[in-house]
């Protein structure tokens, strides 16, 4: 469900770019992510980091956007975003107890899987690298590409290489023949 409610503002943009252009689906990203901290904010007294982190770019770059009439300013804010993503994966090498990647994949999979400290660092490498390029990625087809092909990359390619990404590491670790296979009612270790 939160991250349904996450891609709300997403959508908005999106929806709204087709129908009044990019400084208007701007504005309306700018007050989708208010709601959407509010939302949180409502649902469980406390804001997700992420979407703290994706409020404040949007805030920042799309006020600029629309004060300076300049569409890069927010064209920037996937790649800043992920490349602080890549920037968290990385940190959790040295923060923290448990690496970024085995604390959000973690707990969806500990009931049926129990993955050594090697896979999960190995993932969380990858997880560093993947968003790090998604981020060079989106300068590219926002710098090469006509803007409209950058909002139908912004909407679906990020959205949708991110879904994979995160399918493949979870079949990848499903397949790894090091991962301890948990059996129903038995202790994890």
């Amino acid at each position: 469900m939160q991250a349904l409610t996450g891609l709300a503002p997403l959508v908005a943009f999106f929806v709204t770019y087709r129908l009044r252009g990019l400084y208007v689906a701007t504005a309306v990203l700018m007050a989708a992510m208010v709601a959407l901290l509010a939302l949180d904010w409502l649902r469980q007294r406390r804001v997700p980091p992420l979407h703290a982190l994706s409020a404040m770019l949007v805030l920042i770059l799309g006020a600029a956007t629309l004060l300076l009439h300049n569409r890069l300013f927010i064209q920037w804010k996937p790649t800043l975003l992920f490349w602080a993503v890549s920037g968290a994966f990385i940190a959790s090498f040295w923060i923290g107890e448990r690496t970024l990647t085995q604390r959000l994949l973690g707990a969806a999979l500990e009931e049926r899987l129990q993955v050594g400290e090697p896979l999960w660092r190995r993932l969380n490498l990858w997880s560093a690298a993947f968003y790090a390029a998604l981020g060079a990625l989106n300068l590219a087809v926002a710098h090469y590409a006509s803007e409209r092909a950058w909002v139908n990359f912004k909407m679906f390619g990020l959205t949708l290489l991110t879904f994979v990404f995160v399918a493949l590491q979870v079949l990848w670790l499903s397949t790894r023949p090091q991962t301890l296979r948990a059996e129903p009612g038995t202790p994890h270790g």
